[in-house]
């Protein structure tokens, strides 16, 4: 479990970023939706890497190692999110609550504080089903739990999915003891999308302090790494071979290093790989990755090395990150199929979304 004062440098951390969202200017009050054609075809997009967060949470909080927990009002669901939806041209968010800061609770408050999330995730889908599919975000410190809660989430609420950190409380996910969890999302058919959880588990503290905010530039990245090469590694994705990952940031430097990747079970006596498959194998069926490269030579390479069914569109709202919409649009070497599937085909199957 996290002492109190890593839970606090956890949460404070992860609550700086961009208040406003400059990207949209003063386009966001306009109403009128972006529609996305290719090739003259209508597509449907949809995007796997979406925050929210539920203030009134905190209700549950008073009394608890957990009350000082804040809540950026500018990432609570609204009108605004709908706006900004439209004038991007999102046709779907996959919404979720990913600071995970409830890993550090007992088991009766985490219990109580993921149903609030996902009852309020549902509600709100509920109320736009046409526009956003809820992904549980469970309590993984309790793997049986955790099962169960996606159980419920998906069976009785109507989740696509789950959404996981890239370790609970320091721990890697592909310990055998989270295998609870794994086993219920690969036989559910959930897709499970993994964001960072501030690195607490590689860096050690005020490692990344300065400016750069390297906490995210280099953390963030460096921590999906690390949980989807030790998911291959660990013998995790051969486990469960049904399982269906998504790895944030474009899946952090596992794709742009992956020739080092490839060899090390080979040619490095003490590896202990578990893997019973290349590498650059699971990246073509069991791990995806959102776009977020920014560019053009970042997202040829992502799909050089995976294929373009493996890439989903991400956006990181209400975080002020460029969008990646039109780079997929407008990529030379992408054919009309490929960008209908990377800006949303690959996810309307993977969540099983209706349109």
């Amino acid at each position: 479990m996290l002492n109190r004062r890593d839970f606090l440098r956890t949460v404070g951390s992860t609550t700086t970023g961009a208040f406003i969202m400059t990207r949209l200017g003063d386009a966001l009050a306009q109403s009128s939706r972006r529609e996305v054609f290719v090739g003259g075809q209508r597509a449907t997009t949809v995007d796997i890497h979406a925050h929210c967060v539920f203030p009134e949470v905190s209700d549950l909080l008073t009394g608890t190692p957990f009350s000082d927990v804040g809540f950026a009002p500018w990432q609570a669901l609204g009108p605004e999110r709908l706006d900004s939806m439209n004038q991007l041209g999102i046709d779907y968010q996959a919404l979720s609550i990913n600071r995970y800061w409830w890993y550090g609770a007992d088991r009766t408050l985490a219990a109580d504080v993921v149903r609030f999330h996902d009852e309020n995730l549902a509600s709100w889908v509920n109320e736009h089903p046409d526009r956003f599919v809820a992904l549980t975000s469970p309590a993984l410190q309790y793997p049986e739990l955790a099962a169960e809660q996606l159980e419920y989430a998906m069976g009785e609420l109507g989740h696509g999915g789950a959404s996981v950190g890239g370790h609970c409380n320091n721990e890697s996910l592909s310990d055998p003891k989270y295998d609870p969890f794994w086993a219920k999302a690969e036989e559910l058919g959930a897709a499970v999308f993994m964001h960072p959880n501030n690195s607490m588990n590689l860096i050690r503290e005020d490692g990344l302090a300065g400016r750069g905010d390297l906490g995210n530039i280099i953390g963030n990245p460096l921590e999906t790494t690390t949980f989807l090469t030790r998911l291959m590694f660990d013998g995790t994705l051969d486990k469960f071979p049904g399982l269906k990952v998504v790895g944030a940031h474009g899946g952090g430097y596992l794709p742009s290093y992956l020739s080092r990747t490839e060899v090390a079970c080979e040619v490095r006596n003490n590896a202990n790989c578990l893997n019973t498959r290349l590498p650059s194998e699971y990246l073509k069926d069991q791990i995806l990755v959102d776009t977020m490269v920014f560019s053009d030579e970042g997202l040829r390479h992502l799909v050089a090395e995976m294929g373009a069914n493996q890439i989903v569109y991400g956006t990181d709202l209400p975080f002020n990150w460029p969008d990646t919409l039109d780079l997929v649009l407008d990529a030379s070497f992408l054919s009309d199929e490929e960008k209908i599937a990377i800006v949303g085909g690959n996810l309307v199957e993977l969540l099983g979304i209706n349109t």
